[in-house]
């Protein structure tokens, strides 16, 4: 039987203003710095084994890219998620952020079988936190009709 493939590693670059503030808060809602892959102008953040947010000093950022990094508190081009186990987990880690200095910009959302919040970060990137239970979801995409 042939080794299953690694899972995907999904690496989120984020142009950030203070690197000192932004690693606090990233810190504050629950992600880890990997101290193998930071300097002055750097640091990766983990979520997970598999969720990874690279906090890059504007200046660094530039070297990836010749675009112009806009102010995410004007603009949103992502919207990013993450999961988590419960209703109760996603008001945690919300409300981690908003007490780190993180803005709530958008209402939550309680849909019955998924509920989520959002948290910007001091930069503005938008984080959606969100759980749901898959069960209830599939059984209430089955009560839909099947359309054309």
């Amino acid at each position: 039987m042939p080794n299953a493939p690694a899972p995907k590693m999904i690496f989120v670059n984020l142009p950030v203003r203070d690197l000192p503030a932004s690693i606090a808060f990233y810190e504050a809602v629950g992600a880890v710095r990997d101290k193998d892959f930071a300097d002055d102008s750097a640091q990766m953040m983990r979520f997970s084994d598999t969720i990874n947010v690279m906090l890059l000093t504007h200046e660094r950022f530039g070297g990836f890219t010749p675009r112009r990094i806009p102010n995410a508190h004007e603009t949103a081009q992502v919207l990013l998620a993450l999961s988590e186990a419960s209703r109760a987990d996603v008001d945690d880690t919300a409300e981690k952020a908003l007490a780190a200095g993180g803005t709530e910009p958008n209402p939550k959302q309680d849909h019955g079988f998924m509920y989520g919040r959002s948290f910007a970060d001091l930069d503005g990137h938008i984080w959606e936190v969100a759980w749901m239970d898959m069960d209830a979801a599939m059984a209430a995409g089955q009560d839909e009709p099947a359309t054309a």
